[in-house]
């Protein structure tokens, strides 16, 4: 089993070393990573590790961000020093997590419990953002999709809306290219800044920056045109127009 120890403090890391070893020093423990930016890099030119062992604080930022730059998907042992109530936000998503100074029994529980799964149970890049929107009070600026072989990343201020199509949801940018995403409607509804998006539908959100045009429609509803034509009218919901209103007026 390959690990992964994600952790700026050069003791702390240390220690978790020791204490993996300890469990089973057959594990091969990869050298520890002390920043969000040499995560990354790691990530990018490495082979992806079994299981990782991260702390959510780190030298340049919040590990989370992590899941921004990257679309990692690998089981993860939170070390912390944040309070518990915090992290009952995403206990159940995550493998688990170890509140530092790290207790030995305690990491040997987390690590049996990672082997428990037959089918190791992923954090996914939604999980990683409702955590770091619960903890920095921000909402997700970029997403990132895979084009082929090639990763892109595209700022909120690029997009012009989201839509499910075929129990599919996609995100279309300012140059009406069209792309597929992990992600619920509902998911994104929590995650975008409603300053910037709107829900106008079941099947649509919008951002502000992608109304040319709105125009009234049949049975008091609203049609929206955008500046990128779209296959799909794109319609207010009868019972969203007054809350689209009030939206509008900032």
């Amino acid at each position: 089993m390959k690990c992964l120890i994600i952790e700026d403090e050069k003791n702390a890391a240390e220690r978790i070393v020791r204490l993996v070893k300890k469990y089973d020093p057959g594990i091969e423990v990869s050298a520890p990573i002390y920043s969000v930016q040499q995560a990354v890099d790691y990530f990018m030119n490495n082979n992806m590790p079994d299981l990782i062992l991260m702390d959510i604080q780190l030298s340049d930022g919040l590990s989370f961000e992590i899941f921004e730059k990257y679309p990692l998907k690998v089981p993860v042992i939170f070390t912390t020093a944040f309070n518990e109530y915090a992290l009952k936000a995403f206990k159940v998503n995550s493998i688990d997590y170890l509140l530092k100074p790290i207790d030995y029994k305690e990491l040997c529980s987390a690590i049996d419990k990672f082997k428990e799964y037959k089918t190791p149970k992923i954090n996914d890049t939604v999980v990683f953002d409702s955590i770091l929107k619960t903890l920095t009070n921000s909402y997700k600026s970029k997403f990132v999709v895979k084009v082929g072989e090639h990763i892109k990343v595209y700022t909120t201020n690029e997009i012009e809306l989201f839509y499910s199509m075929e129990k599919a949801v996609f995100l279309r940018n300012t140059n009406g290219r069209d792309y597929a995403l992990n992600y619920s409607l509902d998911q994104l509804e929590e995650l975008l800044d409603p300053k910037q998006f709107f829900r106008i539908s079941r099947q649509t959100i919008v951002s502000f920056n992608a109304i040319k045009d709105i125009v009234s429609y049949s049975s008091s509803r609203l049609k929206i045109i955008p500046h990128s034509p779209f296959e799909e009218e794109l319609i207010v919901s009868r019972d969203r127009v007054q809350q689209f209103k009030l939206w509008l007026e900032g």
